[in-house]
């Protein structure tokens, strides 16, 4: 009596696993606490927005390195010493601060990213070679590598031919390089040197202090554009999810209400997502399809709460 008993409880379990399963909606629901990292992580939507570029055979993955699970012994986090096919496993560009210069693009261990007066703006050339690449490395990709992009429109991303034949990433028309001397996140040491390098932001012009560049305003969505299929929601602001107790979670997105417990700061959507302050969708809101530096701008300032298709 007592093993059919233990067998009707098992299967009663079984039943209401499966049932919070079909229930999960890829997000942590009303009530419930806070994701966590790992839980977060085993949350992650698949990314159906990859594009392979055709020109350099890169594929260009929204989100962030830490949300695709990119290998942490290998890209931009690869040792020194690691050889270059292993240093191109992926590169990561992020809008951050570096320095107090906001916004930025760092590198996918925070560094910070520069470009040079002397290369023409979209002059398909860069000029920094031989004992300038030592100084200033290039940011370099082959055919295969992931390129990530958090906060980077992708029409402000393209590619040069260097003369060694390495391809190069450029934002905005600019080849963009590392500082040899830059040793650790926020480290700007090569601002202004010469008065030809400068850190760079999104858009592939000079980074400034906040203060001199206020954080702008999302663009609307265009009539007729497109509902989100996934969104990576990071809990820092500049899509930071590798400093402290940050992380993201990349999720689907479906015509029901999912809740967060814990506001998430910052998104990065492949469509039209409805955003909302308080669980339940209630609260204030706004609809957004391109990527969201701080939701503050969007009069959420304790960050998504809520999230919905629109």
């Amino acid at each position: 009596m007592r093993r059919k008993q233990v067998g009707f409880v098992a299967a009663l379990f079984a039943v209401g696993v499966v049932a919070l399963t079909a229930c999960g909606q890829g997000a942590a629901q009303s009530g419930s606490p806070a994701p966590s990292q790992e839980q977060a992580q085993e949350q992650n939507a698949p990314d159906a927005s990859a594009e392979t570029d055709p020109q350099s055979g890169v594929d260009l993955v929204r989100g962030s390195a830490n949300s695709n699970k990119a290998d942490q012994n290998t890209g931009d986090r690869a040792p020194a010493t690691a050889s270059p096919e292993v240093k191109q496993k992926w590169v990561e560009l992020r809008v951050a601060n570096a320095g107090g210069l906001e916004p930025a693009v760092v590198n996918g261990k925070g560094l910070s990213v520069y470009w040079f007066s002397d290369d023409p703006v979209n002059g398909g050339v860069s000029n920094c070679n031989g004992d300038c690449a030592k100084t200033w490395p290039p940011v370099t990709v082959a055919k295969g590598t992931k390129l990530f992009f958090p906060g980077i429109k992708r029409e402000n991303i393209g590619f040069v031919k260097r003369q060694d034949g390495a391809t190069q990433v450029t934002i905005g028309g600019r080849p963009i390089y590392l500082f040899s001397k830059d040793e650790k996140a926020g480290d700007i040491k090569g601002q202004n040197v010469g008065n030809k390098w400068f850190v760079i932001n999104p858009e592939g012009k000079r980074a400034v202090a906040p203060a001199e560049a206020p954080v702008a305003q999302p663009a609307p969505p265009a009539p007729g554009a497109k509902p989100a299929n996934a969104v990576t929601f990071f809990s820092g602001k500049n899509f930071d999810d590798f400093n402290g107790d940050n992380f993201s979670t990349r999720v689907k997105v479906e015509a029901k209400c999912a809740d967060f417990r814990s506001g998430f700061k910052s998104l990065s959507p492949d469509g039209a997502v409805k955003i909302w302050s308080e669980p339940g969708c209630k609260g204030k809101s706004a609809v957004v399809s391109e990527d969201v530096v701080d939701t503050a701008a969007v009069g959420i300032p304790d960050g998504v709460k809520s999230y919905i298709r629109p």
